[in-house]
């Protein structure tokens, strides 16, 4: 049996999702019940060292260097994360009808492993690799393999997981690594086809994601604390045209001013819950 504030928390969110034009915004919170880090605490407060700054991985050799060595010992993890109960639940919320767009900031292609369909990948995926001296992309599995082949060293070594497929490695680690080069045209500036911290949101992306907004009928925000402003706008444009803007969040969000609804409740046990009332 349901407790009164699970049971009134799922009544107010059929109720306002019930008529569907829903989106949904995840964030990292909705990822680590599957294994994959996050960046914040439940104040909103970055963990652990700074991350790569895209401006610092295109500035050296070094960079990119260390860049790759940790990520190689770090994507056999996300790599192997499987989807969790809660991005199964919204993979249904979408087969009902309940939701319009998917819009995610998480990298790990989890949405679509559970069955949802044309996510907006608002930073990318970790699963594909961009070249950007000739502009091709290639999968990330390959890269993988060829990283290995040239690393032989690094087999076996044990990193800490960091968040997006990062790993804290020992700085010794990191002088002999070889960067792979470009299956297309051998050149050296590779990196994931993600947006990393400095980076702008690709413009294509970032008008679907506001088109998406704009044409909604309201958000319900997943597992993020919105302090990256690319997630935050979109949050601004629901508020701002009057319509129901909600959270389900362990902690502090960025829009807590704004929002109409705010359920501090895991989101793997409270999703499923709302498809299982659906399909009485």
């Amino acid at each position: 049996m349901l407790d009164s504030p699970t049971r009134d928390h799922l009544d107010t969110l059929h109720k306002l999702m019930a008529d569907g034009d829903f989106i949904v915004l995840t964030g990292a919170g909705i990822s680590t019940p599957s294994g994959i880090p996050d960046y914040r605490d439940s104040d909103g407060v970055r963990r652990g060292r700074q991350p790569m700054m895209y401006q610092e991985f295109l500035a050296a050799p070094e960079s990119r260097r260390r860049y790759w060595a940790r990520a190689m010992l770090g994507w056999p993890r996300v790599r192997q994360a499987q989807p969790n109960a809660a991005h199964e639940a919204l993979a249904g919320l979408q087969r009902h009808g309940l939701i319009s767009n998917l819009i995610t900031q998480n990298v790990d292609t989890l949405h679509d492993q559970a069955g949802s369909h044309d996510v907006i990948e608002l930073h990318g995926s970790l699963h594909r690799v961009l070249c950007l001296d000739c502009g091709q992309r290639s999968e990330r599995d390959s890269i993988q393999k060829l990283m290995e082949q040239q690393n032989p060293y690094l087999a076996g070594v044990d990193a800490v997981q960091a968040p997006d497929g990062d790993t804290l490695l020992d700085p010794a680690f990191e002088a002999r690594f070889q960067v792979p080069q470009c299956p297309h045209c051998a050149g050296e500036r590779m990196k994931p086809d993600v947006v990393f911290f400095g980076e702008n949101v690709a413009q294509q992306t970032a008008a679907q994601a506001m088109a998406a907004a704009e044409s909604a009928a309201g958000m319900l925000v997943v597992g993020s604390s919105l302090m990256a402003y690319s997630a935050f706008r979109l949050c601004r444009v629901i508020a701002d045209r009057g319509k129901p803007l909600i959270a389900i969040n362990l902690g502090k969000t960025r829009a807590d001013d704004l929002l109409d609804l705010k359920i501090e409740a895991s989101c793997e046990q409270l999703l499923p819950l709302l498809v299982r009332e659906l399909d009485r």
